[in-house]
């Protein structure tokens, strides 16, 4: 099977989506081609929460926050800790990406109706240093709308042009090898995979029935990264963080396989910071799964106390929501693959969210309604009392002692002790008898408070954890959820991939998750927006503008 376009873009996910959007505004044909079947068009993000980084936006101004470029930019940088040779291309896309965000990004987006609830968030809040890592205002701009209204202008554009004849689509094709002639990458080869009618997300068959080989200029590979490939995560664990995990939960589908990744390297592109991941460590297991090991992020509030599988609490900073990897990497030092929550019932009713546009009706949804019913009542979303309810990581107990007792039978040894979990809530709560105190996260709570967003949806009142008034009492077990690549394949400021002598490669463009949402590794050590949904978006409109203008 011979098919020929201008461009060829190698995964149907967001990444992929605005750079065919690009491509096609640009004038040329394009080729979209994917192993899984259109109902899977948007990947990753339709299943997203939908959070954007933006800087120095009216939300942000609304709730009285003072931003700026010049700040984001000093976030980026301290939060990205660059310390490489080869983070010359990420740093110079790190500081491309912040502009964007501080500049056109808002806009854009609007222009093709996309639009942002009123409240904005504060992710990774950071390790407490002004010059380290670290959010020093809320950015987190949620989607009204979630993952799928990020992903809708996008898929319409595609469309439309679909419409018009200058994008067509290969669903079921599976890409086994790039093409390369005289140094040009021009074309791809692969396997056609039998038809498949699995729902999105669901893992599909890989029984193959024929072969392909398409033809173009120029070749995008905008096909994720390896969250979905527990094997290739352990592979690439990076040394600071021990060994890798005997036991995770999967935050994408199955095929965020990292297929790709080796086939552009066969092809000659060089693959940087291979090691620079974005794990989450409030993984939940999803008691109605959709792919396998299929696990749900916790999106705290500051207030829950942390404790690790022994039942000692973290020290600080790592409190809820603070700082991912360096609560990654204590909780690697413990011998242990999980961690607890422990909470009662006004804390889970104020503060917990839970990540992915299925888990958000709401918001998802675009109901004011629903959302306004998060406010009422002494219960949590339905969601979150769901999985209270039928998650095989929640206990719910009205007193310390059989909650002890229950997290113990959850992983079927007495490895946390009442007295030492006792100990600890009692002093915490001693902590409140005056208006001062010692408790560095006691302190942080009042802090957030400060903020009029967490104070009237994300941070609950300051009250003693063993209080009955508040209870029941929650423990939640915890584990590593594989999320995101944080390095790939090395581009330029053009999208272009690199070859590892720092020559272009000919014909082969990298965007999204695969390329490192730019570059190679723009985050760095660690992701500082809290969403990979931007990088997509930048990458993937800089890769097809180039592509499409590079294209005779």
């Amino acid at each position: 099977m011979e098919r020929k376009a201008d461009i060829i873009v190698v995964g149907a996910g967001l990444a992929g989506l605005v750079a065919a959007a690009e491509i096609a505004d640009g004038g040329k044909s394009v080729l979209i081609v994917d192993q899984e079947s259109e109902l899977n068009l948007g990947g990753q993000a339709f299943w997203s929460l939908g959070g954007l980084f933006l800087v120095d936006t009216p939300e942000q101004r609304r709730l009285r926050i003072r931003d700026s470029h010049d700040l984001a930019l000093r976030d980026w940088m301290g939060t990205a800790g660059f310390d490489r040779d080869e983070d010359h291309w990420p740093r110079c896309w790190a500081q491309a990406y912040v502009a964007f965000a501080a500049g056109e990004k808002r806009g854009w987006l609007r222009a093709m109706g996309h639009r942002i609830f009123p409240v904005v968030g504060w992710a990774e809040r950071g390790g407490g240093a002004a010059s380290g890592h670290g959010n020093s205002v809320p950015r987190f701009h949620l989607s009204w709308g979630t993952g799928p209204s990020v992903v809708a202008p996008f898929e319409r554009r595609v469309r439309d042009a679909a419409a018009s004849g200058r994008v067509s689509f290969a669903f079921r094709h599976r890409v086994d090898a790039l093409s390369v002639t005289n140094g040009v990458v021009d074309g791809i080869r692969g396997t056609v995979l039998e038809p498949c009618a699995s729902a999105r997300g669901v893992a599909s068959s890989r029984a193959a029935i024929g072969e392909f080989a398409f033809s173009a200029q120029a070749v995008i590979i905008a096909s994720g990264g390896i969250g979905g490939n527990h094997d290739l995560v352990r592979a690439s664990w990076p040394k600071c963080l021990g060994q890798p995990p005997v036991r995770m939960l999967s935050g994408v589908p199955a095929y965020v396989d990292g297929h790709m990744l080796a086939i552009a390297e066969r092809a000659g592109a060089r693959l940087i910071n291979r090691d620079r991941m974005w794990h989450y460590v409030e993984g939940i297991t999803n008691w109605n799964p959709i792919w396998p090991l299929h696990g749900i992020r916790i999106l705290p509030g500051p207030s829950s106390m942390w404790f690790d599988a022994r039942g000692c609490r973290l020290p600080g900073p790592l409190y809820p929501g603070f700082d991912t990897l360096s609560t990654l990497a204590y909780l690697r030092t413990t011998g242990h693959d999980h961690s607890w929550f422990i909470l009662n019932q006004s804390i889970i009713r104020k503060e917990f969210a839970l990540s992915g546009s299925e888990q958000n009706p709401d918001f998802t949804g675009k109901s004011w309604r629903l959302v306004a019913q998060r406010a009422v009542g002494n219960k949590a979303p339905a969601p979150v009392e769901a999985f209270k309810e039928k998650g095989v990581d929640f206990v719910v107990r009205d007193k310390l002692a059989d909650l002890v007792a229950g997290m113990n039978a959850i992983t079927g040894c007495d490895l946390v002790e009442l007295e030492a979990i006792e100990r600890e809530i009692v002093a915490r709560d001693g902590q409140l008898d005056n208006p001062f105190c010692k408790d560095a996260q006691l302190a942080a709570i009042r802090e957030a408070r400060r903020y009029a967003g967490d104070r009237v949806i994300r941070t609950a009142r300051l009250h003693k954890i063993l209080d009955p008034a508040h209870g029941p009492l929650i423990a939640v077990r915890l584990s590593i959820l594989t999320r995101k690549s944080l390095g790939g394949i090395e581009t330029d400021l053009e999208g272009r991939v690199l070859r590892p002598g720092g020559e272009v490669l000919s014909g082969l463009y990298a965007a999204g998750e695969a390329a490192g949402f730019g570059g190679g590794g723009m985050h760095g050590y660690r992701s500082l927006e809290g969403s990979f949904l931007g990088g997509c978006l930048f990458s993937g409109r800089v890769a097809g503008r180039a592509a499409a203008k590079a294209t005779l």
